[in-house]
């Protein structure tokens, strides 16, 4: 097998089972973000490639085998896919900590996640009841619900989690029988070159995979909005998915998305009763707000913590945030990677700033880290963030910074613990931690969160749907919900001793 890290030929454009280069012939450069240094070249696609591959997807649709192949045919090939992600696990691992600047080992565990989703999804499929009866009150009369693939679907992905995001898409629209068109982030696409690679190698006919590189603002509009496309599903920023839900409108497709979210995490003074129990609350604050750099939509960006235990436990939590060890996701003892860019380095600046500006107090990070061997001067590192004394009127409290901040803010009651987690247009992910099983309940009831954990953090389930309320957006990935967004419904009303109506004269 060729080294996927050190891909130089820019044919990255799968269209109706073939790699192409661009139309144009543009290319981009892939950096490592932890020297800023190019690592790969891909092909720059545009309208004209999603064109293509569009047509190449509609044309397996319409008239390939895959819509009709038997379900277990459909489970068998995303079993085949699995098994050979656990094959290429390392070398996947690797790329995914190159491409996104994350530290290897959680290349490896993201690896492990994919594999996961494409078997829950055959598992799930392959176990379903082929239609539901429906009693029509006549022993004449046989009807029955159906599903049914949508038809071409677009998947847009991002940058942080480039494999685990294609792999929540991709799954299910192949077990549901749709073909498909991907569109990775521009900055991050080589896994997801890797996977169509696998797909190929796994026996999935040619045509129902489709992958454009390429930008948003061109491949990505132009598929949001062509009138072959059935289905849009997007995760990435606001005011993207806002554009990808207008540019669909038009032709109204079915369209997902999965925008964010400004994550509450909530600490009673009672889970840090005892020593574990505090250690614990501040090791898992710490995981979820600096896992990836911070780089995730369900980071647990806001600590709400109990008036009583603040000062103990945000000066620990700044101690042990200083001690994260920061460099290349490939070095040995590396706890957190680079941020994915530039450009998203100083919007992490900006904020931190303006958090300053606005009164809040630093207890940790805010800098760039000194250079080292395992961490280059030209990569772009940010230390691990901590801002005391923040309130809910703060730019850096209110928008998503996708980046390692942490803000702190403070209660004194359950019912304002609850006001101030639920205070953001975003209700994508939220924790509350309490020794008190009832209050651990009362106050789950009252997020209005998609996802709520209590006593933990961050842990997703295949099976369990994973969406959000407000601005987080619309549509559901994962579980039994996941694999109905890639489906219609139909009603089999069949009449088994017709007989004339005779409504009119004749």
């Amino acid at each position: 097998m060729a080294d996927r890290t050190e891909r130089q030929v820019p044919a990255t454009i799968h269209a109706g089972g073939e790699w192409l280069e661009a139309v144009s012939g543009a290319t981009r450069e892939i950096l490592d973000p932890a020297d800023a240094r190019p690592f790969a070249v891909v092909a720059e696609g545009d309208e004209k490639d999603a064109e293509r591959a569009v047509a190449a997807a509609r044309q397996a649709f319409d008239h390939g085998p895959w819509p009709h192949a038997p379900v277990g045919e459909r489970a068998a090939l995303l079993r085949r896919v699995a098994d050979l992600l656990v094959r290429d696990r390392e070398e996947l691992g690797l790329l995914e900590s190159r491409d996104a600047g994350k530290t290897a080992e959680e290349g490896r565990i993201d690896i492990d996640c994919v594999a996961d989703a494409f078997r829950y999804f055959a598992d799930l499929v392959a176990g379903e009841a082929p239609g539901r009866v429906v009693d029509a009150g006549s022993p004449d009369i046989h009807s029955v619900v159906v599903h049914e693939p949508v038809g071409v679907c677009a998947l847009i992905t991002p940058w942080n989690y480039p494999l685990l995001q294609a792999s929540w898409k991709i799954a299910p629209a192949l077990a549901a029988g749709n073909t498909f068109v991907i569109k990775p982030s521009e900055i991050t696409p080589m896994t997801t070159v890797a996977l169509v690679d696998l797909l190929t190698e796994a026996g999935l006919p040619a045509g129902v995979a489709n992958l454009v590189t390429g930008p948003g603002h061109t491949v990505g509009a132009r598929l949001a909005e062509h009138p072959d496309v059935d289905l849009v599903s997007f995760t990435g920023g606001l005011v993207s998915g806002t554009k990808v839900a207008q540019a669909a409108a038009p032709t109204v497709k079915k369209v997902a998305l999965e925008l964010g979210g400004k994550n509450p995490n909530v600490v009673f003074a009672d889970a840090c009763a005892t020593d574990e129990g505090f250690d614990t609350a501040v090791d898992q604050a710490l995981n979820a707000a600096f896992i990836h750099s911070g780089q995730v939509c369900s980071a647990g960006a806001r600590l709400i913590v109990e008036e009583s235990v603040r000062e103990r436990f945000v000066a620990e939590l700044a101690r042990r945030a200083a001690l994260i060890r920061l460099g290349r996701g490939t070095a040995e003892g590396a706890e957190c990677g680079p941020l994915v860019s530039e450009q998203q380095r100083a919007k992490v600046e900006a904020y931190v700033q303006s958090a300053l500006q606005e009164g809040a107090v630093l207890r940790s990070g805010g800098r760039r880290p000194e250079p080292s061997a395992d961490r280059p001067a030209t990569g772009y590192f940010y230390e691990p963030t901590v801002l005391d004394r923040c309130h809910r009127e703060m730019k850096v409290v209110r928008e998503e910074v996708f980046g390692p901040v942490l803000t702190v803010e403070t209660f004194r009651t359950e019912d304002e613990a609850v006001a101030l987690a639920n205070d953001t247009e975003y209700g994508l992910a939220g924790a509350v931690w309490t020794a008190d099983a009832g209050r651990a309940r009362r106050v789950a009831g009252r997020l209005r969160h998609g996802t709520v954990w209590i006593n933990d953090f961050h842990p997703y389930l295949p099976q369990a749907e994973w969406g959000g309320f407000g601005k987080s957006g619309v549509g559901r990935e994962l579980g039994p919900a996941g694999l109905a967004e890639y489906r219609e419904t139909k009603h089999v009303y069949q009449n088994l001793a017709p007989k004339p109506v005779r409504w009119f004269a004749g």
